[in-house]
């Protein structure tokens, strides 16, 4: 028996049932939001403290590394590790209970920030520490980096609202620490328990000169261990010194943390400059007007926000090319706009915002900045590892400077932004660890950057924590009697050196374990075009920078990834956990077999290719196609699964059965008849209409177009032609009645969006090909295509770009609208009125992912309708929630946001569902019927 089953077996003996020692856990769990990849042994996910105290004590007499991760979005390599990895986040993540009286909360370490603001809402509290990632990361992870976020100005770092801790050392000593409030000097009672050797405190007192001269110099000195707090002058608070210590010195298993007010009163206060060095010389001034928050930002990374999701993404902003966003707070409102128009009127250009919807979506681009930035201003692909460093604010405009000089000399871009208000700058920097040099590059780049930052008095990290990407440079901002400290304090913890090894003591090479994209690009035989990654699936995948949004829950800002991970809860469903396997896969290390890897099937079998990730992943991953693309790989001149040719294949049946449609009807109602083509039993399956909406076209007379009427192509999709016509007589309707001249595409077009979903995408590219050669006519006499069914307006936008000629598709996607787009277009139109209309929305997954629903809402709002917009899947997701096996993961899928919006919503409220799969999942799973826009509109028209 090798260690790691030794070690399982122990494990499952001590009662700890969650082991998970197969090689898609290990692939999941190998990286972090690092640059690097740590294979683990096996992975245990914990339900109790004994479970985490018998884990460090089998961990020891095995002598196998344990690493503690929580939401894995650790940016500096703290999260992974060679041994056992402890994952909080599947069983340890509870709010264990809220003290209103105390302002406390005492929490597992697993539980998302998000979740802890939630559970603290109620009694007018929160956490105030706020991490960009505060929807996915974990307490446990905060305390471990020591974590920080915008408004550490307004209510310190993770160190300062911590009250206690419990936590296990790596010799098996239960620790239960108090903590003391900012400035306060603990009681004598409250130095450290027992278990903490009188080592510690002797360590401390011979080495006072060293700590007072080299620690606590400013707010945001983040590297190495938080020494000063071992001061007795600072009441030798043990449970502080252990925040920031990344798991290296004990696993924590609950923390008592402090909550705080939110001020009643909030103005965004956005000051335009010249350049980013000017921001950050101007930055000091700022905290003269109290702000909570002072970030700073530049056009690099505005530019990229407008280019992902369009020029309305970004409110207007002041003249400049660098911006400081100051958030000023107050429980009076008078006070607080009186302090936001004094620093407003001290600056070049400013502008004051109140507005929270206009707040919010210009916080957006700096909360998204660590995924935004996954991609250079040079286009490539850019890392981290030198994301946080940190300088006294007084210093930072000099040291930008410095920074951009040493960026050129090293022919590097980055976008950069940060935390300004306390001199910390984050950048991901496109170093070319994937071309010959590219390790060396990257170490010399590091080595010089921590040079200059150590020269301006500054911290290689300002809250990520040093992990494997700074631990080695630590002896440049440190003395050897302070490095000689690190050890000292790490021996009297962690004596075996069991906790988290590699990193702060003894560390690991900076350029080890680096998770790099194959030297080999992976282009050859693909059947996407990978056009925003140089044609190399490698690099698309690669994409995945391991940020985590994926494993958020975003549905309620109408977000929509992702969705299987909301219903499972389990990393292997999640975007960046599907991602990781594709890597492994690349890699061939511990997933073999290439695209046919168990593994990476296994991965992607829950996928919906929603295509969420597309727009929400701020790094731009689009699973929907690498799944295609796998499906494509694998089953390429092999037999496949049932479903593709039933499924996968629906327009060629739908149009058989258009020739008798009662007929097939009936057969289809015959019990057992659809599961033997893969269809789950419990679902109903949608009838073929009796006439299609093509016949119905062609046999009407039109109405009278006016003079001038403008020409108008409808794309006919299979699912609105043969099951849905009436959606097709609605449209037709309204266009006419805006002026419009419809005509409909030809009789043999498909956007082949059934033969793309199930990788058949050979015959994809020929069925699609004819198609847009044939749209490609109306495109180039400028007559607009309007899609009614939202995937297959998709595939016209999106795939046939990545599937065809860009030269061909590229017309035909500029000229493609939804519904929604060409009347918001139409000058004169107006809606009809939906005065007092509720209408619960549901929009299509890829028509929010690659049109956007923006145009629908506004149009609506206009007309008078109340929306509720609903975020996340339906679950149906074409034949995905019809395929057996998938059933319960749909069900539950709804269940997250649609059904309960359907329960809740009132007998006259219209629940507006353009998609056929979110129409059939709505029919199926409620008693209520979707209806489209176009029928919405049309049913209102005179």
């Amino acid at each position: 028996m090798d260690r790691a089953a030794a070690l399982a077996t122990d494990l499952r003996r001590r009662g700890i049932t969650d082991v998970l020692d197969d090689s898609t856990s290990r692939a999941l769990h190998s990286s972090d939001a690092s640059l690097y990849r740590v294979p683990p042994l096996l992975v245990a996910r914990p339900r109790s403290a004994e479970d985490v105290a018998a884990a460090v004590e089998l961990c020891a007499r095995h002598e196998i590394p344990l690493t503690a991760r929580g939401g894995g979005t650790s940016v500096a390599g703290n999260a992974v590790g060679p041994g056992l990895v402890l994952d909080f986040s599947r069983h340890m993540n509870q709010v264990l209970r809220v003290d209103a009286e105390t302002r406390t909360a005492v929490v597992q370490p697993g539980v998302v920030q998000a979740a802890l603001q939630r559970a603290a809402a109620p009694y007018g509290l929160r956490f105030g520490p706020d991490p960009s990632t505060h929807t996915r990361c974990t307490i446990g992870g905060m305390i471990g980096n020591n974590a920080c976020g915008s408004r550490t100005l307004g209510y310190g770092r993770t160190s300062d609202n911590v009250a206690g801790l419990k936590a296990v050392t790596g010799d098996g000593t239960a620790l239960d620490l108090p903590g003391s409030a900012p400035g306060q000097v603990l009681p004598a009672q409250g130095t450290p328990s027992p278990g903490i050797p009188a080592a510690l405190r002797e360590l401390a007192m011979a080495n006072l000169a060293t700590i007072r001269t080299e620690f606590g110099r400013f707010g945001r000195q983040m590297s190495g261990y938080a020494l000063e707090h071992l001061l007795p002058e600072r009441g030798f608070d043990v449970a502080r010194l252990l925040v920031g210590s990344e798991g290296t010195l004990a696993v924590l298993t609950e923390a008592t943390v402090r909550l705080v007010t939110d001020p009643a009163h909030r103005a965004l206060v956005v000051l335009g400059y010249a350049d980013i060095a000017a921001a950050g010389d101007a930055a000091p001034g700022v905290l003269e007007h109290r702000p909570t928050a002072c970030e700073g930002i530049d056009a690099r990374i505005v530019d990229v926000v407008r280019l992902r999701r369009g020029p309305g993404a970004v409110p207007p902003l002041p003249r400049g090319a660098a911006w400081l966003f100051v958030e000023i707070a107050g429980d009076d409102e008078a006070e607080v706009l009186e302090r936001a128009a004094r620093l407003a009127a001290g600056g070049e250009d400013a502008l004051v915002v109140t507005d929270p919807a206009e707040s919010a979506a210009l916080w957006r681009i700096r909360e998204d900045g660590a995924g935004l930035s996954g991609r250079s201003p040079a286009g490539r692909p850019a890392h981290a590892g030198w994301e946080d460093a940190a300088v006294p604010p007084a210093m930072l405009g000099r040291y930008l400077r410095d920074f951009e000089a040493l960026l050129a000399g090293h022919g590097l871009t980055g976008l950069p932004y940060g935390h300004f208000g306390d001199g910390c700058l984050h950048i991901r920097l496109d170093v070319p660890l994937d071309r010959p040099g590219g390790r060396e590059k990257f170490r010399d780049f590091l080595v010089a950057a921590a040079t200059l930052v150590a020269g301006y008095g500054g911290s290689l990290s300002g809250e990520h924590g040093d992990g494997r990407a700074r631990s080695e440079l630590l002896p440049l901002m440190y003395s050897q009697a302070a490095i000689d400290l690190f050890a000292g304090v790490k021996a009297i913890f962690d004596p075996g050196d069991v906790l988290n090894p590699g990193v702060l003591v003894r560390p690991r090479p900076l350029d080890a374990d680096l998770r790099v994209p194959a030297a080999r690009p992976v282009r050859e035989g693909l059947a996407l075009a990978y056009r925003h990654d140089g044609g190399d699936f490698g690099q698309a995948v690669h994409r995945c920078t391991g940020v985590g949004k994926c494993r958020a829950d975003n549905t309620a800002a109408g977000g929509v990834m992702c969705p299987s991970y909301l219903a499972t809860r389990e990393e292997k469903d999640s975007t960046r956990g599907r991602a990781r396997v594709l890597q492994e896969m690349i890699n061939g290390s511990d997933v073999t077999g290439g695209w046919r890897s168990p593994e990476v099937h296994e991965a992607l079998d829950l996928c919906l290719s929603c295509k969420g990730c597309a727009s929400d992943c701020p790094t731009g991953i689009d699973m929907a196609a690498y799944k295609s693309e796998v499906l494509h790989q694998t089953y390429k001149g092999r037999v496949r699964p049932l479903t593709h040719y039933s499924l996968g294949r629906l327009p060629r049946w739908a149009r058989l059965a258009s020739r008798m449609p009662r007929a097939v009807n009936a057969l289809m109602r015959v019990p057992g008849l659809p599961a033997l083509a893969g269809v789950d039993r419990r679902r109903g399956l949608p009838e073929f209409a009796r006439e299609t909406f093509r016949a119905w076209f062609e046999r009407r007379r039109p109405m009278s177009s006016p003079t001038g009427a403008r020409p108008v192509m409808l794309f006919v999709d299979t699912f609105t032609d043969h099951f849905a016509p009436e959606i097709g007589r609605a449209t037709v309707k309204v266009l006419e009645a805006a002026g419009y001249r419809p005509r409909i595409s030809g009789r043999r077009q498909c956007c082949a969006l059934t033969w793309i979903s199930t990788g058949q995408l050979d015959a994809a590219r020929a069925i699609l090909g004819r198609t847009v050669a044939e749209l490609a006519e109306a495109a180039g006499q400028g007559v607009p295509i309007v899609g009614m069914e939202p995937s297959c307006t998709a595939v016209l936008r999106s795939d046939a770009l990545e599937l065809l000629d860009e030269a061909v598709a590229g017309p035909v996607a500029g000229m493609t609208r939804t519904l929604a787009e060409l009347l918001s277009g139409t000058l004169g139109w107006r809606p009809p009125a939906l005065d007092g209309v509720t209408v619960v929305a549901q929009p299509h997954c890829h028509h929010h992912a690659v049109m956007g629903w923006e145009q629908d809402l506004r149009l609506l709002r206009e007309a008078g309708a109340r929306v509720s917009r609903l975020g996340g899947c339906c679950g149906l997701a074409g034949n995905f929630g019809v395929e057996k096996g998938h059933y319960d993961v749909s069900v539950a899928v709804a269940e997250h946001q649609l059904l309960p919006a359907i329960r809740d919503a009132g007998p006259g409220a219209a629940v507006l569902a353009d998609g056929f799969s979110c129409r059939t999942q709505i029919a199926d799973l409620s008693a209520r019927r979707g209806t489209h826009l176009a029928q919405l509109l049309a049913d209102r028209l005179p």
